[in-house]
C-alpha cells in the first residue's frame, strides 16, 4: 500500500462575484488516480494551471478534495482528526518562501518547526546545524530572512522542512529562484534524503533535468494525469511534451533534433555521456557514418530548397513593415551607465554587507543585456539603482548621460522610461481587478482614461492576458500569470528600458518561450533596451546579445554569450555554470570532433555535430 494514495481525486475553486447569485465553478482536479510507494522519488511536470499546486496542496491537506478521496499515510485528509499529523508527515515547501517563514533570525526559523513538534533542544540544534549544511546557507545562519535574496530565501525554507524529517516532502517549484549551483545542492539535498533515509519526494519543477532520475514522473493537463512512466519513457514523446506545453533536457532535444537530421540515436536519451557515447560509435563505423553522413546532406538540401521557396527573409520584413504600421515608434538612442558605483547594506553596523563593489558598466539603447551570478552576488541590487529605487553608498548613475541623483533630477519621470518587473510580481500588484492595475502606470502618467485603458489593453495582449481575465483580481491568478501582468503594467508605459529579475520563474516552458517571444520583438521593432536578469544560463545563451556575469558584489566577466561561456570552469567556482549543450561540445572536442566548442543553445549545437559527421565522412 503506498504512503499516497487518491482515487477519483477531484478539485473545484468556487469564485464568488459581488453582481453574481450563484459562484463561477473552476474545476481544478478531475478524476486523479495515484498510488506512490514509500521512499520514491516522484516528479510531477504540467504547464502553469494544469492542477499540480492544487495537487501538492491536497498531499499536505491545505485543500480537502471536493470528490474522491486522498489518504496519506492511511490517514484519509477529509477526517479532520489526523490534520496535524498528516501535515507533520508531509512537509511542503512552496513557490514563495515568504510564505512559510516567520522568525527574525535564520537558524530559529529552521527550528521553528522541530520545535513545534517536540523535538528536544539538542536533536534541534543538530537537524538545524545539518539542514542548512545541506542547503549551502550556513554562513547566513546569523542573518535575518528579510535581509537574504530570493532564492536565500528559498533555501531557508527547504531547510526549515527539512529539519522536521517528515515521512514526504512535496516540493512546489523549489529552485525557481536558485542559482544553478544551488539547484544542484537542493536537489542532491533531497535525493540524499530520498536514498539514505527514505524520505518519499514529489517534486513540482519546470526544470527537466531535475527529474531524470526520478522514479517516475506524472504529467498534467487539464487536472488530470495525461502521462506517467519512468524519466526516459516519458520523455521519449518530445513531440507530445511540446503540445502539452513542456520541455525535454537539453540533451533529449539535441538527440531529437539530430535523430530529425537524420543521424541514426536512439529517442529519450537523457545523460550526455549517453549521447556523446553513440555519436562516437555512430562516427567510429565507416558505413554507418557514411549512411548516416548522405541522410543528413539529404535533408539539408531539402531544407535549402525550402527556403528558397518561401522566402523567408521577405516574410520576415513584411512582419516588421506591419508591427510599425501599428504606431510603434523606435525609442530615442540614450544610455545607462554605473561609474564606480559600490552599495553597502547596514552601513556602519554589525550586520554591514557590501553589495557592489566598484562597478563600471555601460548599456547602450537598445541592447539585450543578460546579467547573471550566484545568489547574494549583487544582481538585483545592481538593477535597482538603473532607475533609482536604491542610491549609491558612492559613485554615480546616469542616464542619457544625466546623474540620477543629482539636485532637480527627477526621479519620478525616470521612473517611467525605466521600468523594472520584480522577482515576485505580488509586491507590485495591488489594485482590485487586472485592467485597473496595468492602468496605474499611464494614469501616472497622466494619459486620459482612454489612453490609460488602450495602452493598458494592449500591453496585456502583447503578453498574452485574455480579455476574460481582465475583470480578475490579480489576486487570484498563478504566479506565471501575475508575472505577465506585471510585465504588462510596465509596458503599458512605454518605457525605454525594460529591466526584468527572473521573468520566467513560475512560468511553464511555452509561457516561457512565448514571453521571450514578446520581449525579443519589443527589443526589435521598438529598440528597447532589454536588461534581464535570470539563473537560466539556458535563456541568456538563446537571447541576449551581451552577458554580464556579477561575483560577490564585482562584475567578473562581460562579454557575447559565447565569449562568457568560454569560461564555464571558471563560472562553475562562482555557483553558476554553462548551458548543457556547452558541455557536450567540450566533451565531443575532446573525443576528436571538429566541433564548435563556444555553441551555447540547441540549433548551434545540432549544426556544428551535423558539420562535424559530414566532414568525418569526406575524410
Amino acid at each position: 500500500m503506498g504512503i499516497i494514495r487518491a482515487r477519483k481525486l477531484g478539485y473545484d475553486y468556487y469564485e464568488y462575484r459581488e453582481d453574481q447569485e450563484n459562484p463561477e465553478i473552476h474545476t481544478a482536479l478531475k478524476n486523479v488516480d495515484l498510488d506512490i510507494e514509500e521512499g520514491s522519488f516522484i516528479a510531477v511536470l504540467g504547464h502553469n494551471g494544469c492542477g499540480k499546486s492544487t495537487l501538492a496542496k491536497q498531499i499536505n491537506a491545505l485543500l480537502v478534495p471536493t470528490e474522491g478521496t486522498i489518504w496519506i499515510d492511511s490517514m484519509n485528509t477529509a477526517e479532520g482528526d489526523d490534520l496535524w499529523k498528516i501535515r507533520q508527515e508531509a512537509g511542503m515547501v512552496f513557490q514563495n518562501p515568504d510564505n512559510q517563514i516567520i522568525a527574525t533570525v535564520v537558524e530559529e526559523d529552521v527550528g521553528f518547526g522541530p520545535e513545534n513538534i517536540g523535538i528536544g533542544t539538542e536533536e534541534i540544534w543538530r537537524r538545524v546545524d545539518q539542514a542548512l549544511e545541506d542547503t549551502g546557507m550556513v554562513a547566513y545562519r546569523k542573518h535575518s530572512p528579510n535581509k537574504l535574496s530570493g532564492g536565500q530565501k528559498q533555501r531557508v525554507a527547504i531547510a526549515g522542512i527539512m529539519a522536521m524529517k517528515p515521512k514526504c516532502i512535496v516540493l512546489d517549484e523549489p529552485t525557481a529562484m536558485l542559482d544553478p549551483n544551488g539547484r544542484k545542492e537542493v536537489i542532491a539535498a533531497v535525493s540524499a534524503l530520498n536514498r539514505q533515509e527514505g524520505v518519499t519526494i514529489i517534486l513540482i519543477t519546470h526544470y527537466m533535468e531535475e527529474v531524470v532520475d526520478a522514479d517516475l514522473l506524472f504529467v498534467m493537463d487539464e487536472g488530470q494525469i495525461v502521462m506517467s512512466g519512468t524519466p526516459r519513457e516519458v520523455f521519449t514523446q518530445v513531440e507530445k511534451l511540446k503540445e502539452l506545453r513542456l520541455d525535454v533536457p537539453q540533451v533529449t532535444l539535441l538527440t531529437h533534433e539530430l535523430i530529425k537530421a537524420g543521424l541514426p540515436l536512439t529517442e529519450g536519451i537523457l545523460k550526455n555521456e549517453e549521447l556523446i557515447r553513440q555519436l562516437s560509435e555512430l562516427r567510429d563505423a565507416p558505413n554507418l557514418l557514411a549512411a548516416a553522413a548522405d541522410v543528413v546532406r539529404g535533408k539539408q538540401g531539402e531544407q535549402k530548397d525550402l527556403t528558397k521557396k518561401t522566402g523567408g527573409s521577405a516574410a520576415d520584413s513584411a512582419d516588421k513593415d506591419e508591427d510599425n504600421q501599428k504606431g510603434y515608434t523606435k525609442a530615442a538612442g540614450g544610455s545607462l551607465v554605473l561609474d564606480d558605483v559600490s552599495y553597502v547594506y547596514s552601513n556602519g553596523t554589525a550586520y554591514e554587507i557590501t553589495a557592489l563593489d566598484h562597478v563600471s558598466l555601460e548599456i547602450p539603447q537598445g541592447q539585450f543585456v543578460g546579467i547573471i551570478g550566484h545568489t547574494g552576488s549583487g544582481k538585483s541590487t545592481m538593477v535597482q539603482h538603473f532607475n533609482a529605487l536604491m542610491r549609491p553608498t558612492s559613485g554615480r548613475v546616469l542616464f542619457n548621460g544625466q546623474d540620477v541623483w543629482a539636485d532637480g533630477y527627477s526621479r519620478r519621470n525616470l521612473r517611467f522610461h525605466v521600468g523594472i518587473v520584480f522577482q515576485y510580481p505580488e509586491h507590485q500588484l495591488f489594485e482590485t481587478d487586472v485592467i485597473t492595475d496595468v492602468c496605474f502606470g499611464p494614469k501616472n502618467q497622466g494619459l486620459s482614461k482612454e489612453e490609460c485603458l488602450e495602452r493598458a489593453r494592449r500591453a496585456l495582449g502583447q503578453v498574452g492576458v485574455p480579455e476574460e481575465m481582465f475583470e480578475k483580481s490579480p489576486f487570484e491568478l498563478s504566479g506565471g500569470q501575475k508575472r505577465r501582468i506585471a510585465i504588462a503594467g510596465i509596458l503599458a508605459m512605454d518605457p525605454d528600458v525594460l529591466i526584468l529579475d527572473e521573468p520566467t520563474a513560475g512560468l511553464d516552458p511555452r509561457g516561457r518561450d512565448d514571453m521571450f517571444d514578446v520581449i525579443n520583438h519589443l527589443q526589435e521593432v521598438r529598440n528597447i533596451t532589454i536588461i534581464l536578469v535570470s539563473h537560466s544560463m539556458e535563456d541568456v545563451a538563446r537571447h541576449a546579445d551581451r552577458l554580464i556575469v556579477m561575483n560577490e558584489g564585482r562584475k567578473a566577466y562581460d562579454g557575447t554569450p559565447k565569449e562568457v561561456f568560454a569560461h564555464y570552469r571558471e563560472l562553475e567556482k562562482m555557483g553558476l555554470a554553462a548551458p548543457q549543450v556547452t558541455y557536450i561540445m567540450h566533451a565531443l572536442a575532446s573525443r576528436g570532433f571538429r566541433v564548435d566548442v563556444q555553441a551555447a543553445t540547441v540549433e548551434e549545437a545540432r549544426d556544428t555535430i551535423l558539420n562535424s559527421i559530414v566532414g568525418a565522412d569526406k575524410k
